[in-house]
């Protein structure tokens, strides 16, 4: 056999042998179609735990932090502030925020029932808002796979996602998606997400007022396990540039970091810490 034809035998045979060893390239679409499952999982589940949020918001060149415990009282959430600047509150506003909590607490517990029923529509309204971003990127993108790494500890399949040129915004809010690609991390093994990225690369038009989101706006998830088969949110980070009517801009950030998850017991009073 001539020495170039032992050459490519022999090429086509290490790649054979590493096709097998490694595992031929996943389907993306299994990939996608499962990781929707386990997010829509979470997404139900989210608001039977309690956590700590740290949030950090740069504009104007100023710095704002603070730090909450969401507490979930009969029906939505309430945030309790505990710190500002990295410092514990002192004692006596410590105390007044305490206090705040319990006047909430007895507040909504003697709500009519409409009063209640309008507080808990506005949450939900607002929930589904935000989870309309995350549901519609399925059908604003395509997907690419591109390689496997590993994120936070967790083994990853890595999908490139561009725009669909099919896409048909069902909101104002997805309209963004138009203008925006990314990537994502999901683990391999649990089809959960680990990160998500995505960055607008084009303005795209918003809202009654002419408002462009710009090139530079940006947005990182990240995601671990909190539970049996849950993976809640640990960090997301926002980075927005936006014009309207060539009059106005504006240049904003937004980091707010997740811990100390705690699922609600059954018969537990939600408001508790």
């Amino acid at each position: 056999m001539p020495l170039f034809a032992r050459a490519v035998r022999l090429q086509t045979l290490v790649l054979l042998y590493m096709a097998s060893a490694f595992g031929a390239p996943p389907n993306v679409q299994e990939i996608v179609s499962q990781s929707i499952e386990k997010n829509e999982s979470n997404w139900r589940v989210a608001p039977q735990y309690t956590f700590i949020e740290r949030d950090a918001v740069t504009e104007n060149g100023k710095v704002t932090r603070r730090t909450f415990k969401v507490l979930m009282i009969d029906g939505s959430p309430y945030n309790q502030l505990i710190a500002e600047d990295g410092e514990s509150l002192p004692e006596a506003r410590a105390a007044a925020e305490e206090k705040k909590l319990e006047q909430e607490v007895s507040r909504r517990s003697h709500e009519t029932p409409s009063a209640r029923q309008q507080r808990i529509a506005a949450y939900q309204r607002d929930r589904q808002q935000e989870h309309a971003l995350m549901r519609d990127m399925w059908k604003a993108f395509d997907f690419t796979f591109i390689g496997e790494e590993l994120v936070n500890g967790h083994n990853c399949y890595v999908l490139e996602a561009t725009p669909h040129p099919g896409y048909r915004p069902t909101s104002s809010e997805t309209k963004v998606l138009t203008g925006m690609r990314g990537k994502m991390w999901i683990d391999s093994r649990e089809y959960q997400w680990v990160k998500v990225q995505a960055q607008v690369f084009r303005p795209v038009a918003i809202g009654l007022f002419i408002a462009h989101v710009q090139p530079g706006t940006e947005f990182t998830l990240e995601q671990a396990p909190v539970d049996d088969d849950v993976w809640l949110p640990l960090r997301f980070v926002t980075e927005v540039r936006a014009t309207a009517l060539m009059f106005w801009s504006k240049k904003y950030s937004r980091s707010e970091t997740y811990s100390n998850y705690r699922r609600i017991g059954a018969g537990e009073r939600a408001s508790q810490p």
